[in-house]
């Protein structure tokens, strides 16, 4: 009987290790450590080592190597094409994640559908039936002309058909039923997740195809499976919406062929997927009357700025820990910031619950927002609405000073464009010819933009 090969994965950082232990020594992680079934000694197997997926080793010089341009092509939606970095690569592999319900297959059946009038299109689907995507197309009202579907789960099948069809795109729905014949463990394992998706990197690279893996999310909102699987692809994308959004956004954590953190917005409708052309518009849904607590500010994804509404409610707290309640940004810097109002400005709020919310869902990620969300608050606090044509951008200092932030002409342009009027900026921020038809304030002082107000 053939002697099978086990070792023990973190399932966090992808780290070997020769028995089970409680905590990960590479990342701290605990109880993320698996066994993982290496497949038997005997199984000869001819799949290459690594990523890249080069057959034969072969050192070559550095100014040798060919550099002609391998031309992107579109997969018919703009903004999926903006967070990719200007469209699809041949021969890359990239990954798309979401909660269920997001639309991850609906985006990737439209786009297919799309492609499909060109040929060379592949759609391989291992958790529906052909008839259920049928169906879907049918509901959709999508040409199905040309779109060449297979229903199997087992890799070499599958690489092994579509070095028959030679496509130049194929959808992996899902990576986590794929499975390869030599690997005893079941689908969705570490092991095989991790060589599936090695074998269908290897594959795009090889035969220069563009190959799109469809990913689960666990309950805290990151990709299953093995980190290695990140690691392995070429681009990583998330599909993110609440159900009871219509909007969907899509933003980049990975890309070898772009920037990363670009943001695309999609609204989900009868007809599928719709690219949203302006999506500081769809942020803007303000009411005519100026309101307390309520600010925009101008966030910048990726490439382009974004103009987002930042809302701030204080109210006396009958507890003896005053909540702190943060939806689209982290809750540790609203208490930071809090700390700095307190200390430099005089104004404070340890006997208020303090309510900060992100209108539309975007997640805020950069330091930008500190300038506006702190007016947000003091708005609330005093019960002073702020004007509907200000526009407040900045980092805060734990000394209370404001800093400047990247690309702050390009944010002013665009909020001059929505209509805007006034504006609260960084010094170092403010534009030496000014903007046309905006009064803009430069501080350097956390006092200095509450006085502004």
């Amino acid at each position: 009987m053939a002697k099978v090969k086990t070792a023990y994965v973190c399932t966090d950082c992808g780290a070997d290790f020769m028995r089970w232990q409680g905590q990960c020594t590479a990342c701290g992680a605990w109880n993320t450590i698996s066994e993982v079934r290496l497949g038997s000694t005997t199984t000869k197997s001819n799949r290459s080592s690594g990523y890249a997926g080069a057959t034969v080793a072969k050192v070559i010089p550095l100014d040798q190597v060919d550099l002609q341009a391998v031309p992107r092509f579109s997969s018919g939606f703009a903004e999926f094409d903006r967070v990719l970095g200007g469209g699809i690569v041949p021969g890359s592999a990239i990954l798309i994640g979401g909660h269920p319900g997001a639309g991850k297959s609906t985006l990737l059946l439209q786009m297919v559908c799309g492609l499909a009038s060109g040929g060379g299109v592949l759609y391989v689907t291992g958790e529906e039936s052909l008839q259920q995507v049928a169906m879907r197309a049918q509901r959709l009202n999508l040409p199905t002309a040309n779109v060449k579907m297979l229903a199997e789960t087992n890799i070499e099948t599958i690489c092994h058909l579509a070095e028959q069809e030679k496509p130049r795109i194929m959808i992996i729905d899902s990576i986590q039923v794929m499975q390869l014949a030599d690997i005893q463990s079941a689908p969705g394992s570490v092991s095989q997740v991790r060589e599936s998706a090695a074998y269908l990197t290897r594959f795009a690279k090889q035969n220069n195809i563009a190959i799109i893996l469809v990913g689960h999310v666990t309950k805290d909102g990151s990709l299953a499976g093995p980190k290695v699987l990140e690691h392995c692809i070429d681009c990583s994308v998330m599909l993110d919406g609440d159900s009871d959004n219509r909007y969907r956004t899509l933003r980049g954590h990975k890309n070898r062929f772009g920037a990363i953190n670009e943001l695309g917005v999609f609204a989900m409708t009868e007809q599928g997927m719709k690219e949203v052309k302006n999506p500081s518009a769809i942020f803007l849904t303000r009411g005519k009357e100026d309101q307390s607590g309520s600010i925009v500010m101008v966030l910048w994804e990726g490439t382009r700025p974004l103009l987002v509404e930042i809302q701030g409610l204080v109210d006396h707290s009958p507890l003896n820990n005053p909540r702190r309640v943060t939806l689209g940004m982290e809750q540790n810097r609203i208490s930071m910031l809090l700390a700095v109002m307190h200390r430099h400005a005089g104004i404070q709020m340890a006997d208020q619950d303090v309510f900060v919310n992100v209108v539309g869902g975007v997640k805020v990620n950069e330091t930008s927002a500190d300038l506006a969300t702190l007016l947000a608050l003091v708005s609330s606090f005093r019960d002073k609405p702020l004007p509907n044509d200000l526009v407040v951008f900045g980092e805060v200092g734990l000394a209370g000073e404001i800093r400047p932030v990247p690309s702050g002409q390009e944010r002013l342009r665009e909020a001059a464009k929505h209509g805007f009027k006034r504006a609260i900026v960084p010094f170092a921020n403010k534009p030496k010819d000014g903007i046309p038809g905006m009064e803009v304030i430069a501080v350097t002082k956390l006092s200095e933009a509450l006085e502004a107000i």
